[in-house]
């Protein structure tokens, strides 16, 4: 009976030949991810406001975490810049995807709202015009976004969403809610999109939070809890600096195990009756 012979094993030497070349393709791809995360986190980095502006009677603060891991890192920002007529601006949003793109589409967005802004005072007028813009240099990202304006002489709030999720407010005397105001879809989808504006009169000091969704949620964690606890955190601390509120509403994300980026942005607002100057 003739035996069959076994196939011919590879020789050590093939094998650490292989071994070798796909160690090294595994480090080019490692190191080409790394470098393109580096280029996100410093795009982001660079854009993002070093400081969100002041009046008296409005102190305000902000914070950002980066995603749990460099793939999802670039879609969130945050901004807060001066009009012309003396009102403030604070933007907070999400752009869809992540990495260099997402960073860029991002910076995009924040200096369209900037440039649009300093013509257009009306908050759903700004959000309709930056869509349009957004839509001309022919992008396939969108993003989702809430742009408030603070008017210092009627002491008022006007805001308007953009397919984003929403804020949270809390005033000294113990009332609180979420701000689940009407708002379109995310910019950069429809031309011609209209967004409902909504006004808030600062009648009694408190707290007004934006966020974005790597705050609330989470793989197990759903938004609506999300929302919930930052509510009663923010109703707790609704007298306290601006920064400590943030930094209270920013480890709900801890919580929530969050993978995405998370930004948050707190306005801390004196009543219209009692504020100085």
């Amino acid at each position: 009976m003739l035996r069959r012979r076994p196939p011919r094993s590879a020789s050590a030497d093939d094998l650490l030949t292989t071994l070798g070349r796909l160690t090294a393709q595994a480090r080019e791809g490692a190191e080409l991810q790394r470098a393109r995360v580096e280029l996100a986190e410093a795009l982001q980095r660079e854009m993002l406001p070093g400081a969100l502006p002041e009046l008296p009677g409005l102190r305000t603060a902000a914070t950002y975490a980066p995603a749990r891991h460099g793939l999802a890192i670039g879609g969130d920002w945050y901004d807060g810049f001066r009009l012309p007529d003396g009102s403030l601006a604070f933007s907070v949003g999400d752009v869809q995807g992540h990495d260099v793109e997402a960073a860029a589409f991002m910076g995009q967005i924040r200096i369209g709202l900037r440039a649009v802004a300093a013509h257009a005072a009306d908050p759903g007028e700004v959000l309709s015009r930056a869509n349009d813009l957004l839509l001309s240099v022919d992008c396939e990202l969108f993003a989702t976004c809430t742009f408030v304006r603070f008017d210092p002489v009627r002491w008022e709030l006007t805001s308007a969403r953009a397919g984003h999720i929403p804020g949270v407010w809390a005033t000294t005397d113990d009332r609180h809610g979420v701000t689940d105001d009407p708002g379109g879809i995310p910019l950069g989808i429809l031309p011609g999109e209209r967004y409902p504006v909504t006004r808030r009169r600062l009648t009694t000091a408190g707290a007004f939070v934006l966020l974005t969704d790597g705050v609330v949620e989470g793989p197990c964690f759903p938004i609506e809890a999300g929302l919930a606890q930052v509510t009663r955190l923010v109703s707790a601390k609704a007298g306290d600096h601006p920064a400590d509120v943030a930094d209270a509403v920013m480890c709900v994300a801890e919580l929530t195990g969050h993978t995405d980026d998370a930004a948050v942005i707190v306005l801390r607002f004196d009543a219209a009756d009692g504020r100085a100057g």
